[in-house]
């Protein structure tokens, strides 16, 4: 399983570059795109939405589940990875490259977020 050490990660298997940076990308982690299985079908947040950091904001379906995304910053989304929406098994072959799933434009202040080493010793993740 990859955590890459530049990203920020949240408790819900979210990961943000440059949370502080004014804008971000988000993905989820592979550990939850290999929980979910393949997935299948990929529902984000429109552009212009306004995101609440730790609120809900899309879904990810797979062959096993649906689970929500939660957004892990706040701020208006910019932009939306359309490659997972037309061929969402991208987001199991690369989660953190090709798979991202929007970006934000990041609105202060930044929520406590999870680095690599935080994210990794997670129990669920550990387990």
């Amino acid at each position: 399983m990859s955590i890459p050490a530049e990203l920020f990660y949240t408790a819900e298997h979210e990961w943000v570059d440059h949370p502080a940076a004014g804008r971000a990308r988000v993905g989820i982690t592979d550990f939850a795109a290999t929980a979910l299985g393949d997935v299948v079908f990929v529902d984000l947040p429109p552009i212009g939405a306004t995101l609440v950091a730790g609120a809900p904001c899309g879904e990810i379906e797979s062959t096993k589940s649906v689970s929500e995304i939660f957004a892990p910053v706040s701020g208006t989304v910019v932009e939306v990875n359309r490659r997972v929406v037309d061929a969402p098994e991208v987001v199991n072959e690369d989660p953190y490259g090709e798979g991202w799933l929007f970006a934000v434009d990041v609105a202060p202040p930044v929520p406590s977020l999870l680095d690599a080493t935080g994210y990794a010793a997670l129990p669920d993740v550990t387990t």
